[in-house]
């Protein structure tokens, strides 16, 4: 470990660091419910808004550069398949194309074959977990479900928690849990605090990820108020949405929880990742979230331990603009399937 990885590891502390990427991070425990700091915050959103736009109006990185930024967001997705009529068939092609995510002939001419670039993690419903786990033996890349009655998260309570343990007892590593999104529309923190705890103890030794479903929480100091709710609950991650919403990832509101994730660093040590969800399907948008990561919460946080992009079609727009770089040419996009 390096040294600035233990930084809040005492020679009397158990917690375990965790790490499937190049970070070793201690896992958040959580912190008891404080109703005054929720309370507490607010957001200036014009504020928010101009930082956004400072973002837009520079120049995009280009060449060796610009691969390199796009490599690196590969390494950062959560490719997933979330559709009605999923088989065992696509989720194995799916799970086929996250351990080689890049055409071998465009790996040679990059020059990276030694670096092993695998997706984030593969993401699925329950009932394709086992299919996932099975396909990505001898990787290291993690199985995410969805949970907790995805997309809106209002089956029963007890049925919620146990499609939890289901999901682990499957072999899945990590769990996208729903919260209850008239918690935050009726302020009722403390309720929020309940479940994503509960949520959080169901996981075990999962991470868990707690997408907020931001499109549907009605102001930008909600939004800000649930991330730091979920986290003192002991979320893994914090993420914006299920995809499925009317409106999804967006970087004023991925702004909001960066620097709830910052806050919550500077209070209490843990590292929270941070995952954008829906309607991020290009290059450019790719490296837009990058480098707003870079800038809000330090190279720390621009690996897959602590970014992740929630995503299906993005992997295809990368590797054509990589085929673009290596040849000159854009390549028509059935020539890069996800499964």
């Amino acid at each position: 470990m390096s040294e600035q990885k233990v930084t809040h590891l005492t020679p009397h502390d158990n917690r375990q660091p965790y790490g499937v990427g190049h970070n070793l991070i201690v896992r958040n425990e959580g912190i008891p419910f404080d109703a005054g700091l929720v309370e507490d915050i607010r957001i200036n959103l014009s504020a928010v808004e101009r930082r956004v736009a400072s973002l837009k109006g520079r120049r995009t990185v280009k060449k060796d550069w610009q691969a390199a930024w796009l490599l690196k967001a590969i390494s950062c997705i959560d490719l997933t398949t979330l559709s009605g009529d999923d088989t065992p068939g696509r989720v194995r092609r799916l799970c086929a194309k996250a351990k080689a995510p890049i055409r071998a002939d465009l790996v040679e001419a990059l020059g990276v074959a030694d670096k092993n670039i695998t997706v984030g993690a593969v993401c699925v419903y329950h009932e394709m977990v086992a299919t996932a786990v099975e396909a990505l033996t001898g990787t290291n890349i993690p199985v995410a479900a969805v949970s907790t009655g995805f997309p809106a998260g209002l089956s029963p309570f007890h049925l919620r928690l146990a499609e939890i343990q289901e999901s682990v007892a499957a072999g899945a590593k990590e769990i996208d849990i729903v919260i209850t999104r008239r918690h935050v529309l009726t302020s009722n923190w403390q309720a929020l605090y309940e479940e994503v705890k509960a949520f959080r103890d169901a996981c075990g030794d999962a991470h868990i990820k707690a997408i907020l479903a931001t499109g549907e929480l009605g102001s930008a100091s909600k939004v800000a108020k649930a991330s730091m709710v979920a986290m003192m609950a002991g979320a893994d991650f914090i993420k914006t949405s299920t995809g499925m919403e009317k409106v999804n990832a967006t970087q004023p509101v991925s702004l909001i929880m960066m620097r709830a994730i910052r806050d919550y660093y500077e209070r209490t040590g843990f590292k929270i990742g941070y995952k954008p969800a829906g309607g991020i399907s290009t290059a450019k948008d790719a490296v837009q979230y990058l480098i707003m990561v870079k800038e809000e919460l330090g190279t720390d946080w621009l690996d897959p331990d602590l970014f992740r992009f929630g995503a299906s079609r993005l992997l295809t727009d990368i590797e054509r603009q990589l085929e673009h770089f290596v040849t000159g040419r854009y390549s028509a996009a059935h020539r890069h399937p996800m499964g």
